[in-house]
């Protein structure tokens, strides 16, 4: 008889033959940027989450700092929104100036900087609109505008998630013209139409007002169509492929680390708002979930693990 418990007598030894690590560097902390003075908006539905005004982001940036984390995935609030996102690309932009700041008071954190223009827009969606119709190569140039814009404020790479095609050749040709050859691109290639999203567009205010996202957003019933799109961003130079959600496409993730790029994945509001409210209320042990979730990301194929749980994960390793 092969006796398998032979290796599980004791923490040390479970510890000596253990598989899957969790490293503190692999994680990066969601961070939301609001314009105003002495903001600290919680987030109703997430809870422990926050929108910061610039002037007190040294209050989370200093967690973030500390805790050894690498950095941070920037969404950016603004005042005004229209129907050209004019926002998203301003210089003086509420997301331009966060990343600004950042790298000016905490260089050592990689900022990584969203593309996207749903937050930006009077109508919520991710590209131009017209007559109902979300625009595909309409929206590019602008998508471009903001991957530069904020090149140019200092961001450490590009994330665009906003699902329109050919959007990474185009970001990518455009920050090459523009002498950022060097910023790398994580693209969201494998994003899904997701239920898990709507904490989300609480923090972020970007909920669309009116349909769906389902005419750019992935169907979540197709993973054949996910690998071709995850093939056609590296073709197109993303150095980073991120597969969103994280925990209901794992399969996603496993059959992503064939093409041999780094694969991030998005442990997003939903899936976390979940264990939160759950642990808040007694039902689960927060840090034990949290882990199995985690190491169930890395055992998948993850290298870099986005996820509104970064710090407290930090903390606890470091326990």
């Amino acid at each position: 008889m092969k006796r398998f418990r032979r290796l599980r007598t004791t923490e040390t030894i479970r510890t000596l033959v253990r598989e899957t690590h969790i490293q503190k560097e692999n994680l990066i902390y969601p961070l939301f940027v609001i314009e105003g003075e002495n903001v600290k908006n919680p987030v109703p539905s997430m809870p422990e989450i926050y929108q910061y005004s610039v002037d007190r982001l040294d209050e989370i940036l200093t967690q973030v700092s500390e805790s050894g984390i690498s950095g941070v995935l920037l969404f950016g609030i603004p005042k005004a929104k229209d129907e050209y996102a004019t926002s998203a690309y301003d210089p003086d932009g509420i997301t331009q100036k966060a990343v600004k700041y950042i790298k000016k008071n905490y260089p050592e954190v990689l900022v990584i900087a969203d593309v996207c223009l749903c937050e930006y827009t009077s109508h919520g969606h991710c590209g131009i609109v017209d007559n109902g119709v979300i625009l595909n190569d309409e929206t590019l140039p602008y998508l471009c505008r903001m991957a530069v814009s904020l090149a140019q404020a200092g961001a450490d790479m590009i994330a665009p998630s906003d699902m329109m095609d050919g959007r990474v050749s185009a970001i990518r040709n455009a920050l090459d013209e523009n002498g950022f050859m060097h910023i790398p691109i994580m693209a969201y290639s494998a994003k899904f139409a997701s239920g898990y999203y709507s904490p989300f567009r609480d923090a972020a205010q970007s909920a669309p007002c009116f349909g769906d996202r389902k005419s750019y957003q992935m169907d979540y019933a197709n993973g054949r169509e996910a690998l071709r799109e995850i093939e056609a961003d590296i073709q197109e130079g993303a150095d980073i492929i991120m597969v969103k959600p994280a925990l209901a496409y794992l399969d996603i993730v496993r059959e992503a680390t064939q093409f041999g790029v780094p694969v991030a994945v998005y442990n997003v509001s939903g899936e976390y708002a979940m264990v939160k409210s759950a642990s808040q209320n007694g039902w689960i042990d927060e840090r034990k979930i949290v882990t199995e979730n985690i190491i169930a990301m890395k055992r998948a194929g993850a290298d870099i693990i986005i996820t509104y749980h970064a710090l407290d994960m930090a903390k606890w390793l470091e326990e």
